[in-house]
């Protein structure tokens, strides 16, 4: 075998391992006050399989991030003005908002942060999580079986009651037979027997998620349930189609402590059960080094670092990440006050030139001020976008 044949096969193998690939993302928003510039280059991928932890301060562009890649971006402010989502080797920015909505719930789902204001208020939780699957999963086999099991059924009520006339037995025998070998194409399952198959999965899917009594439980409405049983009911949701990639945004914070760690092992077990990809979106730094392969540090619309998730804890290079780091509270060291990060978050109506955290910068220069750092590898895997380490202007600022 010939050192180009081994090179191709490994390229080839990373290959059928990556699952998303985001470059040169830039997601706009119209306003009264002007364009906001929420995202402004943004490129990673994630590979099947991973857990990859964004995050960053309030505004940085991690939900705009999520929501670019979804195609739920409000309209028609929003819009995504240039760069690449590919999703399983399609590109989701050239596909019609059709082709977007059979991979959004089946392909990639989504858990949001508050799940009061993502439920629908006026249909039972079955209802809502049923409606995925019946919107993505094929259930006319199931729902078939269930028509012969309910023929049956009335076979054998119509003989204990004694209503059985031979010849219509006999038609009703040889209805069930062509149904089951398939001969009579024209038998389709109706749609209350494929509801009843969905919400038949729905119980189920609670039941994985730990619920008690999933049963009673897909008849109550979201107000009649704890923050934790909304949360759950939301995660069923986002997994009753198996997708690819699950996205949580900020999906413990609406939660107390107790019900953080349930929600987050749950997460962990769904995954390795699964085999779901998560892009994990979050201020919790200390969930991130907890659940996730890899972090992507965001600041003012972009990656500022990127890199595996033990080395970025213990070797940060970015300014920014040394800084959010600092900020944490410390079991080990005897502080009189926390770490901040002077400044504030940047309006990204009137974005700063060059690198968007030049202002808070300690060690800002005049290139900082003037041209824009790209993500450059400056250790085996871990990237960061800053002149501190000999990185390259960003030719697209």
């Amino acid at each position: 075998m010939t050192e180009n044949t081994e090179v191709s096969q490994a390229s080839q193998g990373r290959q059928n391992k990556q699952l998303l690939e985001i470059s040169g993302l830039k997601t706009t928003f119209q306003t009264f006050a002007g364009v906001v510039r929420a995202l402004q280059g943004v490129d990673f991928t994630m590979s099947k399989g991973e857990t990859l932890g964004m995050v960053g301060e309030t505004g940085c562009g991690k939900s705009v991030t999520a929501l670019s890649i979804l195609g739920l971006l409000p309209g028609p402010s929003g819009k995504i003005a240039d760069g690449k989502i590919v999703f399983e080797g399609s590109d989701l920015t050239d596909l019609a908002d059709e082709q977007i909505r059979n991979i959004r719930g089946n392909k990639i789902s989504i858990v949001f942060q508050e799940p009061m204001t993502s439920l629908n208020p006026v249909l039972k939780i079955g209802e809502q999580i049923a409606e995925v699957i019946l919107l993505h999963q094929p259930l006319d086999h199931e729902a078939l079986s269930l028509k012969i099991q309910r023929m049956k059924e009335g076979r054998i009520w119509l003989e204990s009651k004694g209503l059985g006339i031979v010849s219509r037995l006999l038609r009703l025998d040889q209805k069930i037979r062509d149904i089951e070998q398939g001969v009579n194409q024209h038998v389709s399952p109706s749609m209350s027997e494929k509801r009843q198959v969905a919400m038949s999965r729905a119980v189920s899917m609670l039941r994985q998620l730990g619920v008690p009594d999933p049963e009673g439980m897909v008849e109550r409405y979201p107000h009649e349930l704890s923050g934790g049983m909304r949360q759950r009911a939301m995660i069923a949701m986002a997994l009753a189609c198996k997708p690819s990639l699950l996205i949580a945004d900020e999906p413990t914070t609406a939660l107390d402590v107790t019900i953080q760690a349930q929600i987050v092992e749950l997460i962990k077990e769904l995954k390795s059960r699964m085999d779901t990809s998560i892009l994990l979106i979050t201020h919790h730094l200390g969930l991130v080094a907890e659940m996730c392969d890899r972090v992507a540090v965001m600041y003012a619309g972009r990656i500022v670092e990127y890199s595996e998730t033990m080395k970025l804890f213990t070797n940060p290079y970015h300014p920014y990440t040394r800084g959010l780091l600092g900020s944490i509270p410390s079991t080990t060291k005897v502080k009189d006050r926390l770490e901040v990060i002077p400044g504030s978050v940047p309006d990204m109506i009137h974005p700063p030139r060059g690198c968007g955290f030049h202002p808070r910068c300690e060690f800002s220069s005049d290139i900082c001020m003037q041209s824009a750092p790209g993500l450059t590898e400056v250790d085996s895997q871990h990237l960061v976008a800053c002149f501190l380490y000999g990185v390259n202007p960003d030719e697209h600022r």
